[in-house]
C-alpha cells in the first residue's frame, strides 16, 4: 500500500457512508463495527492458537451432533458477547446453539436487527493451521420493535437480507461485507489494530479456469453434478484446462472464488441428501455477498439460493456458487441431462 495513500478505516467507511444517506438510523453501521471488534478478539485468539491452551476439541457436540472445537467456542462466546452488549441488535442465531437467542435489555428490544453467525467456519482446518473464518448474516426483525425479537424473525429468505459478509482469519485477517449496494474488503492492520479498506466495490470475474468440489464423493454425486465434474476435468474444443482447488473452509472457497473467479460447489450426497451446509448460517450470506458482486448462486440447476424460504434454523441445502459464466456452464450441463 502506498504510504502517502489515505487509508480508511471500518470505522470511517461506514461512519462515510451514513453521511451519503441522511435518513440513515447507523444501527447497521454500528452493527457492522461491533462485529469487526470481536473479529479482532478472535482474530487474537487464532494468531496465538499454537501457543495458548484453545487448540484441539473442547469435549462436546453441537446441534449438528459435530464435535466442538475450543476456538468454536470461544469464537461463539465473543460474538455473542459483543452483539448483546450492542445497542443494534435484538437478537442471535448461532450455528453452534439449538435456539435463537433474543436480548432482553431495553435497548436491544428497541433494535431493527438480528444477526445469525457461523463463529468459525472450517473447524476442522484449526488444528492443521490452514485458514478459518467466520460467516455473518443480518435481518431487519419482523416482530414488533420494543418486544423480543421470534423465530420468524431469523426464518426469512435470503433476498431479504440487508447485510452480509465474513472474516477470514489467513495469511491477513480481513472483512469482507456486503450491502445491498455494494462488496467492500477490510484488511486487518495489525500495526493500528483497526480494519482499513483495502478491496473496495469488489466484483467477482465472470470467467474463470478454477473449480472446487470434494472429488472424494465423486461416486456419491447424482449423475448432473458428475457430468459437471467431468466436463470441469477434461480439455475442451479450446485445449481448456481447469484446476481443481479445495480447502474444506467455506470462507476460504468464498474468497478465492470472490477474487480470482470460478464455481464452488457443495452437492447433496450419500447421509446429507438435503445438502451438507446450512442454509441460513453459510449459505444465504455468502450467496448475498456473490450475487452482489456480479456472481450467480443456486441450490439446484433451477432454483435461486436466496429465493429458499427456511423451515428451521439449522436446514441443510446443498449450493452451486460462482462466476457467472462458470455458473451459465454448470446450468447448461444438468439442463441437458434432463433433457
Amino acid at each position: 500500500m502506498n504510504s502517502k495513500q489515505k487509508v480508511m478505516t471500518l470505522d470511517e467507511f461506514t461512519i462515510q457512508e451514513l453521511r451519503n444517506y441522511p435518513g440513515a438510523t447507523g444501527q447497521l453501521s454500528g452493527l457492522l463495527r461491533d462485529i469487526g471488534l470481536a473479529a479482532k478478539r478472535v482474530n487474537v485468539e487464532v494468531n496465538k492458537a499454537g501457543i495458548a491452551d484453545i487448540l484441539g476439541e473442547a469435549g462436546k457436540t453441537n446441534v449438528q451432533g459435530e464435535s466442538v472445537k475450543k476456538l468454536d467456542e470461544f469464537a461463539n462466546e465473543q460474538f455473542i458477547s459483543s452483539l448483546q452488549t450492542s445497542i443494534y441488535c435484538c437478537g442471535v442465531a448461532s450455528e453452534e446453539n439449538e435456539n435463537f437467542i433474543a436480548f432482553h435489555d431495553e435497548y436491544s428490544k428497541q433494535s431493527k436487527y438480528v444477526v445469525l453467525l457461523d463463529p468459525l467456519d472450517g473447524s476442522s482446518n484449526i488444528d492443521v493451521n490452514v485458514s478459518i473464518g467466520t460467516i455473518f448474516s443480518v435481518y431487519r426483525r419482523l416482530s414488533p420493535n420494543g418486544s423480543p425479537c421470534q423465530l420468524e424473525d431469523f426464518l426469512q429468505p435470503g433476498t431479504q437480507q440487508i447485510a452480509a459478509g465474513y472474516i477470514i482469519y489467513g495469511s491477513s485477517t480481513m472483512l469482507v461485507y456486503a450491502t445491498r449496494r455494494s462488496v467492500q474488503g477490510f484488511t486487518l492492520d495489525p500495526s493500528i489494530g483497526e480494519f482499513c479498506l483495502s478491496h473496495p466495490n469488489l466484483k467477482c470475474p465472470p470467467e474463470s479456469d478454477i473449480f472446487s468440489v470434494n472429488i472424494g464423493y465423486y461416486h456419491m454425486y447424482e449423475q448432473p453434478v458428475r457430468n459437471a465434474i467431468d466436463h470441469f476435468l477434461a480439455r475442451n474444443e479450446r485445449d481448456k484446462i481447469y484446476r481443481h482447488r479445495f480447502v474444506g473452509c467455506l470462507v476460504a472457497e468464498i474468497h478465492r472464488t470472490l477474487i480470482q473467479g470460478g464455481i464452488f460447489m457443495y452437492p447433496a450426497f450419500g447421509k446429507f441428501s438435503s445438502g451438507r451446509l446450512r442454509l441460513c448460517y453459510e449459505c444465504n450470506p455468502m450467496s448475498f455477498i456473490m450475487e452482489k458482486a456480479g456472481g450467480v448462486a443456486m441450490a439446484n440447476g433451477r432454483q435461486r439460493l436466496l429465493e429458499l424460504k427456511p423451515v428451521q434454523l439449522h436446514q441443510r441445502v446443498p449450493i452451486f456458487i460462482g462466476s457467472k459464466n462458470m455458473m451459465d456452464v454448470w446450468q447448461q450441463i444438468v439442463t441437458n441431462h434432463r433433457e
